[in-house]
């Protein structure tokens, strides 16, 4: 091979390179930890509630699917990126301390919760709720120890396509939102049967 022509696959490779390089922080970058109130932790810790799972910084959203979006994690110092939630099928509820209907369908999610461990993964999203302590104590009151994330400003509204609360949606395994239902379920029963027919799960 001539110089010219071997210095051509070289700068070609190099291009491949540096294009994988660019590429890579939205998959391997982590959402990056904010301070928290220490009592708030506590406060966490004690209700049994876990810790919101690890996602990415940044993640390209899939059509159809969860924004690329970082809310922080109630009770903990994690941020959470809505777009980085793959690889299994969750149930989402949307509530708020002050919803008369959400208090209603909390002990459902708490049932549902039990019955979906180790299949369907859940997560809560405290939605325009001005005090983080008396959410906490809301989801231990409700038997949740499944994680939730907080939305005070109601980012998510608008790319998850909601006006109010509580709304449940369901999320496939590639973050692409299947199923929603407004208002509060009825019934353990009612998750329990969109899980096996928008998410192919049975419980």
């Amino acid at each position: 091979m001539s110089p010219r022509g071997r210095s051509a696959l070289i700068a070609a490779a190099l291009g491949l390179a540096l294009l994988a390089g660019c590429a890579s922080p939205q998959d391997d970058t982590p959402a990056p930890s904010v301070a928290v109130d220490a009592a708030l932790v506590t406060q966490r810790e004690q209700a049994g509630i876990e810790d919101c799972p690890l996602t990415p910084a940044s993640a390209e959203p899939v059509p159809g699917g969860l924004p690329d979006l970082l809310l922080g994690c109630l009770g903990s110092g994690r941020q959470v990126n809505l777009a980085g939630l793959r690889g299994s099928p969750m149930v989402i509820n949307f509530w708020a301390q002050w919803c008369g209907p959400c208090r209603a369908e909390a002990p459902s999610l708490a049932q549902f919760a039990q019955r979906a461990h180790g299949k369907v993964a859940v997560l809560g999203v405290d939605y325009s709720d001005p005090d983080p302590s008396l959410a906490l104590a809301f989801a231990q009151q409700s038997g949740w120890t499944y994680p939730h994330v907080t939305d005070p400003l109601r980012q998510t509204a608008g790319p998850i396509r909601f006006t109010g609360i509580p709304v449940t949606i369901f999320v496939d395994a590639q973050g692409r939102i299947v199923y929603r239902t407004i208002g509060a379920v009825a019934s353990v029963d009612q998750l329990v049967e969109a899980t096996h027919t928008y998410l192919g799960v049975d419980l």
